[in-house]
């Protein structure tokens, strides 16, 4: 399962939250990163998708499926 069958969504951070922009992955709770700009954190949360992963298989739970509304086509 690539990191990238999972959606994605960015959102610009308020001024008073440091700004630059958050990434988070909805299937993936707790999943988020950041950047200055918008490509910064898309490119930071791959890192952070393939982490969480690892984490959950390392504890022993479960790695959930993208969401099939999520799936792109290919």
């Amino acid at each position: 399962m690539a990191e990238l069958d999972y959606a994605v969504i960015i959102e610009p951070l308020a001024r008073e939250y440091g700004g630059g922009f958050v990434a988070t992955v909805p299937d993936l709770p707790g999943c988020m990163s950041d950047g200055e700009t918008a490509e910064q954190a898309l490119a930071n949360i791959r890192d952070a998708i393939n982490a969480w992963i690892e984490e959950a298989r390392a504890l022993g739970r479960p790695v959930p499926a993208p969401s099939a509304r999520h799936v792109a086509a290919e």
